[in-house]
């Protein structure tokens, strides 16, 4: 049986566990702190015993709110206790590793666009940063934002390119001043034998109350925000000089949506491609190259 325990001293030849090969393994660049996190996370008890039915649950609850919605479609919407709900269900039910690579993801995300900003002249964007610090940051609206920021940073940024006829290249210097070499172990997440859910089964169980307290415009832009993935990582691409980290993205085609249904697993992949784009610019940062780049000295 695949267990939680990534030391290789434990391994057997007969019986390799498939999450330590992946651990060990440096072909795709990660956080090293946010990979443990993801590899303990993968073999938890909970994504064996529990994930199939929370995902189960999940898709035929996703079906009635959806008919739900279709005649009351303004009935039930309230942002403000959506994320009261999903603040309290991290704090009481999702594990330390989950709560761990949620957190993160945000710290991430919020560098890679101020990444882009930085790198391209004579543009001001002025976005909303978001760095939550504990599970009261979420109640501000942190999920909802994070989607809304995605999409005013691509209008925002493109109108301006537009109106001054800028095109995205690299520059003479890349700058890299908002980049944080951060393994994000400063933060103390509950560890009570309650906080036991792995990070997709949160995901699947959070799914249906993000669909169901949120506006269909909302949801939807939430779940199609996902293939904005491959957007970013052409604008990093374009900054860096190179194509090569596109082939870790995998939510791709924005113009072509794909269904609610598979959000929660997206939003998965959605997470590790932040996590290698954000990990090519640490080792830029700290001057190591990466999969054939050449890094700058900034």
């Amino acid at each position: 049986m695949i267990n939680e325990n990534m030391d290789i001293s434990a391994h057997d030849d007969r019986d390799p566990n498939p999450w330590l090969a992946l651990l060990l393994d440096d072909s795709i660049p990660i956080n090293q702190t946010t990979k443990m996190a993801l590899m303990r996370d993968n073999a938890s008890k909970s994504v064996r015993y529990f994930m199939p039915v929370i995902q189960l649950f999940s898709k035929i609850t996703m079906f009635f709110i959806h008919i739900f919605k279709f005649f009351f479609p303004k009935l039930i919407n309230s942002s403000k206790f959506l994320h009261r709900i999903l603040a309290w269900g991290l704090k009481r039910f999702v594990s330390p590793d989950a709560n761990l690579l949620i957190f993160r993801h945000f710290h991430v995300g919020t560098e890679i666009l101020q990444f882009i900003e930085g790198n391209v002249p004579n543009i001001e964007i002025n976005g909303n940063p978001l760095k939550p610090k504990d599970f009261n940051d979420v109640k501000d609206d942190l999920f909802l934002n994070h989607d809304l920021n995605l999409y005013n940073f691509v209008i925002r940024l493109n109108s301006q390119m537009k109106e001054k006829n800028i095109t995205i290249t690299p520059p003479e210097k890349i700058n890299l001043d908002m980049i944080t070499v951060d393994q994000f172990d400063h933060i103390k997440f509950p560890n009570k034998w309650t906080n036991f859910l792995d990070l997709r089964s949160a995901i699947e169980l959070f799914t249906p109350f993000y669909q169901l307290f949120l506006t269909s415009n909302d949801f939807i832009r939430a779940s199609n925000s996902l293939q904005l993935d491959e957007t970013i990582a052409i604008y990093a691409s374009q900054i860096l000089g190179t194509p090569g980290h596109l082939g870790l993205v995998n939510n791709k085609h924005p113009m072509v949506p794909v269904t609610t249904y598979s959000a929660a697993y997206r939003l998965v992949l959605h997470g590790l491609a932040a996590e290698t784009l954000h990990e090519v610019l640490v080792k830029m940062k700290t001057n190591k190259n990466i999969d054939g780049i050449v890094t700058p000295k900034t």
